[in-house]
Order: C-alpha cells, then structure tokens, then sequence
C-alpha cells in the first residue's frame, strides 16, 4: 500500500506541469505571420516610445510599466479583457527589446496561468532592424 502515495504525488505534480501554461517567443517573421490571424497584439511601451518609433499596425497600445517602473496590473489587464474577443484569443506582447514584454508575459502565463501567449522576443527594435512598417502614434496635443 506505500506505492499509492508515491504514485499519486507523481501524478499530481507531472499533471501540473503538462498543464502548465507557456510564454511562447516569437520573431519578426513569426508575428509578421500572426498579424493575419485572431491575435491580439498589445504594445506595453511608454506613449513616449511609442511617438518615438510608431507601433506596429494593427496592434493597441496599452503601457503596462510607467517610466518609473511601476504597474497596475489589474487595470492592465481590464483594458485588454475588453479588447479580447474569446477568453482563450491569443495575446501577444510588444516592447522595445523584449525584457518587459518577457516579464509581463511569464507573469501571465506563471501567475495568472494564462495560455496563448506570446511575446515579439527582441522587441519592436528587431521589427525595425528589419524595415517592417509601424504606424505613427500622436499625443492628444500633437497634429500627425
């Protein structure tokens, strides 16, 4: 009778972990790809990095991290659940590198144990690199 405890922590913890959800890294390419499809692209930089190199098209911005660092995850992720059109929509998320959009997607998928998400892995900086288009974004106070 020993061995059912065994087996059944085992099953416990290996059912968790193959039903743990994934960040999934994407390239250039691959969300060049996924633009034609249901996902939903989010761009969580500043409204300054978006002046500065546009977002790409089709994606909404909504900054996750102030310039200080500092988040409301909760109102984040409100915006988003009203932009979603099923529950289990692909998300994928933007940055200028790649390091907040890693962030925010591992605390989705660790912590709130989201799947269908994914992040561009080097940022709009590798979706620059390769002359992909952006479209310009404008401040309330600024005539594009």
């Amino acid at each position: 009778m020993p061995i059912k405890y065994p087996l059944a922590l085992f099953l416990l913890f290996t059912t968790k972990i193959l039903c743990a959800a994934e960040l999934i890294n994407l390239s250039a390419n691959d969300l060049s790809n996924e633009l034609h499809s249901n996902a939903l692209v989010i761009d969580i930089r500043t409204p300054e990095e978006w002046q500065q190199t546009g977002v790409i098209p089709g994606s909404h911005p909504i900054m996750f991290f102030d310039k200080n660092g500092k988040s409301d995850a909760e109102q984040w992720l409100t915006a988003v659940k009203q932009l979603q059109t099923s529950p289990d929509q692909e998300i994928i998320l933007v940055c200028r590198s790649g390091g907040r959009s890693g962030k925010v997607g591992h605390y989705l998928t660790d912590q709130l144990n989201m799947s269908h998400v994914s992040h561009l892995a080097s940022g709009i900086s590798s979706w620059l690199k390769e002359k992909r288009p952006t479209q310009k974004m404008c401040s309330p106070t600024q005539t594009c």
